[in-house]
């Protein structure tokens, strides 16, 4: 029997949308179906919660200690004045109707606000930002996390003392658990002093969102390296570009094999820019520097470009032209 060109294709085409079909025919009987958390509050408020979640091996109880469990601050979902917006909602404000739940036992029923939730990320999110949503926050819609599906119940804990991520000492472990190129470069040998627990990542990045490239705290890099290295900050009388331009043109800021978060030692480094035209770039003999001799040193000529050129970042002095002194 002789199976012509088109009907051939006819039968594969045929044969892939039967199993693409099937494929995603299994795929929805496996899923649980979209859960039905209901309507119904329960009657007690956090007591109903407590039957159950006061021994649970997630920690509950710290909540009272946090702002979240202040039964007096009228901003708390455990605010108990019968004027404040949550009264009597307590757990619930945060995870919904939970009656359902409660007499169920389903843990599906209701917002968990973990990455196995029935709801997704934007939703999430948009339980807290009812509250949180100020001028700290304004561009998290626009952010890479919440483009990732980032939520942010994925980074903050609200059930503990302390939440973690707000913590100096342990933010960056929380940041780890995605960021793991940056783990990494902060085992490098030169590295700023996060492991110490002298600064964490906000202090440079905007978790929440920013205008900037990286998610930095302030418009540009350089605005943002000068909150600390204020002396690097200038104006100068003599400029030097790259780093009047951007400081990660020479600095890896998050850790380096070199020393001073260097990408490279000079003189490599500085030949990034300087190139054999006009000065030379490489001095193979005390001849080819400025001035040399016969008996210049050899430390002269290995050490690099900075055995001179000592002020990179900018200088005042009136000589300062070849950023010498």
């Amino acid at each position: 029997m002789t199976i012509t060109k088109p009907l051939l294709a006819a039968l594969l085409c045929g044969f892939a949308l039967s199993v693409g079909l099937n494929t995603r025919g299994a795929a929805a009987a496996d899923a649980p179906a979209p859960p039905s958390q209901g309507t119904a509050y329960t009657d007690n408020g956090a007591d109903t919660c407590l039957m159950c979640h006061a021994a649970w091996p997630y920690p509950i109880l710290p909540i009272f200690k946090t702002k979240h469990g202040q039964r007096d601050d009228p901003r708390s979902p455990f605010a108990r004045s019968p004027g404040t917006p949550f009264a009597g909602l307590q757990c619930e404000t945060c995870h919904g109707p939970g009656a359902k739940h409660a007499g169920s036992g389903d843990k599906n029923a209701i917002n968990s606000h973990k990455p196995t939730s029935f709801l997704p990320p934007e939703e999430r999110s948009k339980v807290c930002l009812g509250c949180h949503e100020n001028n700290a926050r304004t561009g998290w819609h626009a952010s890479t996390h919440e483009n990732n599906g980032i939520a942010c119940t994925d980074c903050h804990r609200l059930h503990v003392e302390r939440d973690p991520v707000r913590a100096t000492a342990s933010q960056p472990q929380v940041c780890y658990k995605c960021h793991r190129k940056t783990r990494a470069e902060y085992n490098l040998p030169s590295v700023h002093p996060v492991r110490a627990g002298t600064i964490s990542c906000s202090d440079c990045h905007s978790p929440h969102g920013s205008t900037s490239d990286g998610m930095l705290v302030k418009p540009t890099v350089n605005q943002t390296c000068f909150t600390c290295h204020a002396e690097k900050r200038g104006p100068f009388l003599w400029e030097h570009a790259p780093a009047a331009e951007n400081c990660t043109i020479c600095h890896h800021p998050h850790g380096s094999v070199y020393h001073a978060r260097l990408k490279k030692n000079p003189p490599l480094l500085c030949q990034q820019c300087h190139t054999v035209s006009g000065h030379p770039a490489v001095a193979r003999t005390p001849a080819g520097l400025p001035g040399g001799s016969a008996g210049a040193s050899g430390f002269l000529l290995a050490g690099g470009c900075i055995n001179c050129h000592s002020q990179v970042h900018g200088s005042n002095h009136p000589s300062g032209v070849k950023l010498m002194r």
